[in-house]
């Protein structure tokens, strides 16, 4: 992909469909009882993924096109895939699935591509092995492919055969939204209440959407806990804008001199408005515009407008809830007057690139001021950027972020593998270059 510098950026954008609320609303509507109706889902290829492992457990998920319908059969209603369930680019169908999957009275195997063989998945083994789940690394190595069997089979009266696993309370050591979700997902198999305990408050959107479908879970402060053989019952659900997808028209909003943009129906959960609250420290012109907390995920449309900005620190409980945005939130610090530090986020290592070692090269290679520490980043900013060769290393995130930078650098860009932006935004270079 080639991008040149932009003079302005006007106009008025939708963004696709929340990628964390599709992935759960074709989980939990699988697990339902009834039809679960699903737009403004998100056609992005981790979400493509979540759908393709339910089919293969005899899900029936009709596409019209506006509308997802997800045929659910209930809690046990699954059935044993014929093949290895493919989870592609998506940490978070691998995560949150695995959870599912422990309390199936079969057997199933799960791996991706490259990237994921390469992500941690201890962290969903440990705890749901503590529930008594007969969970395994095939490569012996804590990643993908995962095989998981049945723990403790029970048979009912009349003959039903289910997988009971352990209720626990679990101490994370890690702030993760996908180990939370796993370990309540897995909960709802147990044979007592499940907690989960967090160093750090995550997007909560597991338990909001648990509630939504009729399931007893109760949050208080970084702990949330289920009950176990919820009977959830099929809704509707409108998924929200992406807030980690409107984070890079935000930023390019800001940077690049003389635009306005008006960004509508985002979803700004208080568990995932970090990069409003970063952009709000640094100085920007955001104006939250039709506010509506009808429902259990508040939205509203964002007015973005370009203007200077000052660096800031970044670090502590806030990183949860901007993990995702941190490589365009570096990309604006090079715009910002003054040093911005990025500490504890070391998550950035084990993404689907290293983002600490993907933004730091890139940004160097078009001239930033930048230096790479154990957990995060240095920017000096205030220097301007020019055109490079980017790498995207077949990360999206890091794709989108530069495909910004490009915008308001001098000269032109190139991104290697720029089509990788599918993973969670297809159509992000039309719609940016459409304003």
């Amino acid at each position: 992909m080639k991008l040149s510098p932009a003079k302005n950026l006007r106009g008025e954008i939708l963004i696709p469909g929340d990628k964390s609320i599709s992935h759960r609303a074709v989980m939990l509507g699988a697990l339902a009882e009834g039809v679960t109706e699903i737009t403004n889902f998100l056609r992005g290829a981790d979400c493509l993924s979540t759908m393709d492992c339910f089919r293969k457990m005899g899900i029936v998920i009709e596409d019209s096109g506006s509308v997802i319908r997800v045929h659910g059969k209930g809690l046990h209603g699954l059935s044993a895939p014929a093949s290895m369930l493919d989870v592609g680019n998506s940490g978070t169908t691998t995560r949150l699935i695995s959870g599912i999957l422990a309390g199936q009275p079969f057997e199933s195997t799960l791996n991706g591509d490259a990237s994921i063989q390469k992500r941690p998945m201890n962290r969903i083994i440990a705890p749901l092995s503590m529930m008594g789940a007969q969970i395994q690394s095939m490569k012996d190595n804590g990643c993908a492919p995962l095989s998981i069997s049945p723990a403790r089979l029970r048979t009912l009266p009349g003959g039903a055969v289910r997988n009971v696993l352990k209720g626990i309370h679990y101490q994370s050591p890690v702030a993760s939204a996908q180990v939370k979700s796993s370990v309540l997902f897995a909960g709802m198999y147990a044979d007592g209440v499940t907690a989960v305990t967090e160093p750090a408050l995550t997007r909560n959107h597991s338990e909001l959407m648990l509630r939504q479908f009729g399931a007893e879970v109760i949050s208080e402060g970084t702990t949330a806990s289920i009950t176990p053989e919820p009977r959830l019952q099929a809704q509707k659900i409108q998924v929200p804008g992406d807030i980690s997808s409107a984070a890079y028209f935000i930023a390019a909003g800001l940077i690049v001199p003389g635009s306005r943009l008006l960004i509508r129906n985002v979803d700004i959960n208080p568990t995932r408005d970090g990069i409003l609250q970063v952009a709000r420290q640094m100085g920007a012109k955001i104006t939250l515009e039709h506010t509506d907390t009808s429902s259990a995920e508040i939205t509203a449309d964002i007015l973005v407008e370009s203007c200077g900005l000052k660096a800031v620190t970044i670090g502590g409980e806030l990183i949860p809830a901007l993990i995702d945005e941190i490589p365009m939130i570096a990309v604006l610090a090079c715009f910002a007057e003054g040093t911005t530090v990025i500490r504890d986020a070391a998550e950035l290592k084990v993404k689907e690139s290293n983002r600490i070692d993907t933004v730091v090269t890139n940004l160097k290679a078009m001239g930033a001021r930048i230096e790479a520490t154990d957990d995060g980043m240095i920017i000096e900013g205030g220097h301007p950027l020019h055109g490079a060769v980017i790498e995207s290393y077949l990360d999206h995130r890091i794709a989108m972020s530069f495909a910004v930078a490009a915008l308001a650098a001098e000269g032109e860009t190139t991104i290697r593998h720029g089509d990788c932006v599918n993973i969670s935004y297809p159509g992000f270079y039309e719609t940016l270059l459409s304003l």
